[in-house]
């Protein structure tokens, strides 16, 4: 256990892994993007417009910031371009959404919002999957997460638009 302790401990850790969501058996990218949800609600729910898209705002640039600071740390760590456990890149990459999608209900936005997000960023359709694979490093692994957030604001605003949704 002491082992590990040293090897998981530290800034880059927590920040890639956002807070340890990143650390589920199961689904992580869906439990970062649940740490995104979560931070959207509480922020949306306690400040007024516009200090909540202000705040949402900063907390974007800091999710993209930490996926980009510990990306190379990250893929050395557990040998993979893009490994699971690192989550910065999703709660970026959801965060879009809300700073995008304004003026809708709160609870559908979060909800549709998580749902066309995880859904775009696992089935990766053009072009998110070329930004995955073609560039390199942090940038790459942050591309395609911010891809998959600004096509699903794009799909509730349609949805909005066309009377589907809200």
């Amino acid at each position: 256990m002491e082992d590990w302790e040293k090897k998981n401990q530290g800034l880059p850790f927590l920040l890639a892994t956002a807070g340890g969501a990143g650390l589920s058996p199961v689904a992580p990218g869906t439990c970062g993007t649940l740490v995104a949800v979560a931070l959207h609600l509480a922020v949306a729910s306690v400040l007024p417009r516009p200090l909540d898209t202000a705040v949402l705002g900063v907390l974007f640039l800091l999710a993209c910031g930490a996926c980009l600071a510990t990306s190379d740390w990250a893929a050395s760590h557990w040998g993979k371009k893009d490994p699971g456990h690192m989550v910065a890149d999703e709660v970026a990459g959801y965060l879009l959404i809300p700073l995008l999608f304004q003026g809708a209900p709160l609870w559908p936005t979060a909800i549709w919002g998580f749902v066309f997000f995880r859904a775009l960023d696992i089935a990766k359709p053009p072009p998110i999957r070329q930004m995955d694979r073609s560039i390199p490093g942090g940038w790459g692994v942050l591309a395609d997460d911010l891809g998959a957030g600004i096509l699903a604001a794009v799909i509730l605003y349609l949805l909005r638009w066309t009377g589907v949704l809200f």
